[in-house]
């Protein structure tokens, strides 16, 4: 997730368990581009241990190929394309989700791609743009193209995160596709990801939003599958994990300035607190300090009572995952 899920928070996630591979943020992609060089650093300075995909985005198929050929150099996993982005800003460029309007150009952009990336190729989408009936025209140009794998967050663009996601949509994929395919949105608990699993018959699981909540949720979702102890995290915990964020964070700081630093925080915070009640929330926001930050988180957390499983229903950043329970 952009601005969130740098290499400061791969660091931390990966003391807790982490995912099997990461995915960068995405590099942005235009005619005069070069790969971002803090993103690179996700890539260079990966010490976790775990394989990491470069992550392009962008409208412009001759400057993609451009790109994927300068961080082929890198050592990546692999390259994957972003076509699920629904920001407003980012499909007015007709990148990401934006791109899904023009399935022609995505089956151009895909060739290129596909014939330049010697390696492995993942495409990351959504189900459509606008409806759903957008997507089967769009499987058939993955299934075209032999990509090597295809993740699909079951929701269309105009959805945003705001709507249940659609199973129905993945275990056609999974039906059609050669390639491994994995199931994302929606998955805020181990059990919300082993529905997930058991609805659409994907081979894996792309978590965001609920491992920015939930570090733990890989090992859990693990001991399901191969029988060992389900981690239950509890309220100290999950001070731990803000601590050591905040610790990361302003380690990669060129120069530290304690209210930027602040700000920076609470683009991860937003998910953290989610479940912990409506005061921790707007506490959250209000702070401006250092002393402020640490004095609401440690007042709140320091004991041993087991965090909440799931955020609440009413969540504006966790919606419509009620099915998957």
């Amino acid at each position: 997730m952009q601005s969130v899920t740098d290499l400061p928070f791969m660091r931390v996630i990966a003391k807790r368990g982490g995912p099997d591979w990461f995915v960068t943020e995405f590099f942005r992609v235009h005619p005069a581009s070069k790969p971002d060089r803090y993103i690179l650093r996700s890539i260079r300075e990966n010490t976790t241990g775990r394989p990491i995909f470069a992550q392009i985005i962008g409208s412009d198929a001759e400057a993609m190929v451009k790109e994927a050929k300068l961080l082929l150099r890198e050592n990546v996993a692999g390259i994957d394309l972003n076509l699920g982005c629904p920001s407003p800003t980012v499909c007015g460029k007709s990148a990401g989700g934006g791109l899904l309007r023009q399935p022609a150009e995505i089956d151009r952009m895909i060739g290129m791609l596909r014939e330049a990336i010697p390696t492995r190729f993942t495409v990351k989408t959504r189900v459509g743009f606008a409806i759903e009936s957008e997507f089967e025209k769009l499987l058939e140009i993955f299934r075209k193209h032999a990509i090597d794998g295809l993740t699909i967050h079951g929701r269309t663009v105009a959805d945003r995160y705001q709507t249940p996601v659609r199973p129905h949509c993945v275990a056609a994929a999974v039906e059609i596709l050669d390639c491994p395919v994995i199931a994302n949105g929606n998955v805020v608990n181990a059990l919300a990801g082993r529905k997930y699993l058991q609805l659409t018959g994907a081979q894996g699981l792309m978590i965001g939003r609920g491992a920015i909540r939930n570090p733990w949720i890989f090992d859990q979702l693990r001991s399901h599958f191969d029988g060992s102890a389900t981690p239950q995290p509890r309220a100290r915990d999950l001070l731990a994990y803000i601590e050591d964020l905040y610790a990361e964070l302003a380690r990669e700081s060129k120069e530290y300035v304690e209210k930027h630093h602040i700000q920076r925080m609470k683009k991860t915070m937003l998910y953290i607190v989610q479940g912990l009640g409506d005061e921790i929330e707007q506490g959250m926001r209000r702070m401006q300090t250092e002393e402020e930050f640490f004095a609401l988180f440690r007042n709140a957390l320091d004991h041993d009572d087991l965090l909440p499983d799931v955020p609440p229903e009413q969540s504006k950043l966790f919606c419509g995952f009620q099915e998957l329970l």
